[in-house]
């Protein structure tokens, strides 16, 4: 397992990668700089990774998962809800292959705005 940051100026989030193919396509991509965009409580960013659907793959996660949607070829943070969520559930657009659990509060990232310069980098 690898320890990552994603950091937007001042925010930073602390990431320990899981054991998957999506994972290695993500750590050979570093560093990945991009703009940080939102949907509801959700920060997503676009990576230069084109991961498949993996087993297990799900669009309800637990705050601290960090997914990877496969249609969007992005890294989805949700911290909240969606437009999509019902009462109390963070649910992404689709299903998403989890690749790595935040160590720190992912709700930090309700700091960032549209178009905030985002990057995901080793630590």
């Amino acid at each position: 397992m690898v320890k990552l940051a994603i950091a937007s100026g001042d925010v930073e989030l602390v990431v320990e990668t899981r054991d998957t193919s999506t994972t290695r396509q993500i750590l050979a991509a570093l560093p990945i700089r991009a703009r940080a965009l939102k949907w509801g409580d959700e920060v997503y960013f676009m990576v230069p990774v084109n991961a498949g659907r993996e087993a297990g793959a799900t669009d309800v996660i637990k705050p601290g998962e960090i997914a990877f949607w496969t249609q969007g070829h992005a890294i989805a943070i949700g911290y909240g809800e969606t437009p999509l969520s019902r009462h109390g559930e963070i649910r992404l657009a689709a299903p998403c292959n989890i690749w790595a659990d935040a160590e720190n509060d992912v709700r930090l990232l309700d700091a960032l705005e549209e178009g905030d310069a985002i990057e995901l980098r080793r630590l």
